[in-house]
């Protein structure tokens, strides 16, 4: 009878998880081509690792259901599981006494179809149009002050996206809408326009885009020093996410297959 010993198990099991982790590599080079593009090699496997470790969390271990966890974390953030915008998620992956692993991605898999069908639409159509509207408004003057603060933005994230807005509810958009002003707190952004920006970063690239490998240039412009001036931090800030909102909608108007 072979035996193998713990060191040859480990070797094995390295074995394994690279394996995986090249196959789901040229997984999502296919799923995602834009952000795969934008992200590169190295930040993809970083983001893979991270998701092979959150899906374990949930008791996630087969092939099937880790791929579709990862799928997830490219169409809603690497932190979906804890996002206000997607409440859905995490009850299905608590909800560990509802059947196997293979049921729990079976019902998770059906509500990110239904999610995409009313919120994303045919081939993206409405992401693509609510990225478009975020994109133009940031490039104008916003009218909105810190009294007027949480209602105000309820109404820009309706405009901008209102399928969403009208999928996740008021409840939904309310905590997103917290979120961001929390977070640009922690960032020390002074002003509305600073708020108004990390709201909506996590509008577009989910509530956990400060720390997603799948976004490192907004973890990177957060880290870096501006002189103790938060608020010049807040305008790289913006700067950069506009040029990658260009980016990847070019990609869609030249016409690249998805």
């Amino acid at each position: 009878m072979l035996v193998m010993r713990p060191e040859q198990m480990e070797v094995f099991r390295a074995a394994a998880l690279h394996s995986f982790e090249h196959e789901m590599l040229a997984h999502l080079a296919e799923f995602s081509p834009p952000l795969f593009r934008a992200v590169g090699d190295e930040q993809m496997r970083k983001a893979i690792r991270l998701g092979m470790e959150r899906a374990g969390t949930w008791g996630l271990t087969l092939r099937g259901p880790v791929r579709l966890y990862l799928d997830l974390m490219l169409l809603f953030g690497s932190h979906f599981d804890s996002d206000p915008q997607y409440p859905w998620a995490g009850e299905i992956l608590a909800a560990g006494d509802a059947g196997s692993e293979m049921a729990r991605a079976d019902r998770l898999h059906a509500r990110t179809m239904d999610y995409r069908r009313q919120v994303a639409g045919p081939e993206d159509i409405y992401t693509l149009t609510a990225l478009r509207n975020i994109t133009a408004l940031a490039r104008q003057p916003l009218e909105i002050d810190w009294e007027d603060y949480g209602p105000a933005m309820r109404r820009q994230i309706a405009l901008v996206y209102p399928r969403k807005a009208a999928y996740i509810g008021d409840a939904g958009v309310d905590a997103l809408v917290r979120k961001g002003l929390e977070g640009a707190r922690r960032q020390g952004f002074s002003t509305v326009r600073g708020a108004i920006l990390v709201t909506v970063l996590m509008l577009a690239f989910g509530h956990g885009c400060g720390a997603d490998p799948l976004y490192p240039w907004i973890a990177g412009t957060l880290s870096k020093d501006t002189d103790g001036d938060p608020d010049v931090k807040a305008r790289r800030l913006e700067k950069k996410a506009l040029t990658w909102l260009d980016q990847v909608l070019a990609h869609f108007d030249d016409g690249v297959p998805t």
